[in-house]
């Protein structure tokens, strides 16, 4: 059985008379493929934001790998394996695809004015070894032939997959994906897929996934759990959430993508 990478005990966020997540607690194993599914407004963004580190908290704890995390800033959480995606990419437009992804890794050694004036055959050496690794990915990726493309004139299937290159440039522990596939072409959206299960078979990667599309999730997820007015409805694979009848009343009879 695998272990515990990401515990969430018993978070409550509000948003002034609002509650976001209400006493949430869940529990995500290590290289697994998990999956959040709930109705709109049910807290699913809100509680991705809390666990990485882009919203605080009102109560309640968070662990990562063992050790608290509850209100750790989002850049230091990067640095640690845990990275985001986000339902509307995040890319530098007017940048190729493979400049995006060398812009990623931290702490490098050309981004210092004084280091780089003295030092400039190494911070080529460096820059050399991220480009080669940009290249490695985009080949895993199966998408070397968008590695000279604006990354504004990729299709919104293509910036999924950037985005998920992008995590692979810092060797990510664990990836939360907020609605990948939303606006997706069934072509792509296999391809996305693909991708997802090569990381984590390939890489050992964890992945947590909000999606809407039922079938999506399915061929994906074990387990999914089903968020409903800011807590964990029910958790079981995605057999046992199509039979759940507390499911069935409060999220699958209303128009679940299926």
């Amino acid at each position: 059985m695998s272990e515990i990478l990401v515990k969430v005990e018993n978070v409550i966020k509000t948003f002034g008379g609002l509650v976001a997540l209400n006493s949430c607690s869940l529990e995500i194993k290590d290289k697994s493929i998990t999956g959040i599914i709930g109705p709109n407004g049910s807290g699913k963004t809100t509680l991705f934001n809390v666990i990485t580190g882009n919203l605080k908290p009102d109560s309640g704890n968070i662990f990562y790998n063992g050790i608290e995390i509850t209100n750790t800033e989002s850049h230091e959480l990067f640095h640690l394996g845990m990275l985001r995606t986000f339902q509307i990419a995040h890319e530098f437009t007017n940048m190729t695809v493979i400049e995006n992804l060398m812009v990623v890794p931290g702490n490098q050694r050309g981004e210092k004015l004084l280091y780089s004036l003295v030092n400039s055959k190494r911070i080529k050496k460096e820059d050399e070894a991220i480009k080669e690794k940009a290249i490695d990915v985009l080949q895993f990726l199966k998408i070397e032939n968008l590695k000279n493309e604006r990354a504004g004139n990729l299709s919104g299937g293509q910036k999924k997959l950037l985005e998920l290159a992008r995590t692979m440039m810092v060797d990510a522990k664990i990836v939360f994906l907020d609605e990948v596939g939303a606006g997706v072409n069934k072509t792509l959206l296999k391809e996305i897929s693909e991708s997802i299960l090569k990381l984590n078979h390939d890489k050992g990667y964890t992945f947590c996934m909000i999606e809407h599309d039922f079938n999506f999730i399915s061929e994906l997820c074990d387990p999914v759990i089903v968020l409903a007015e800011g807590s964990v409805l029910f958790k079981g694979t995605a057999q046992e959430v199509r039979k759940n009848e507390e499911v069935i009343e409060s999220y699958l009879g209303k128009g679940l993508k299926k």
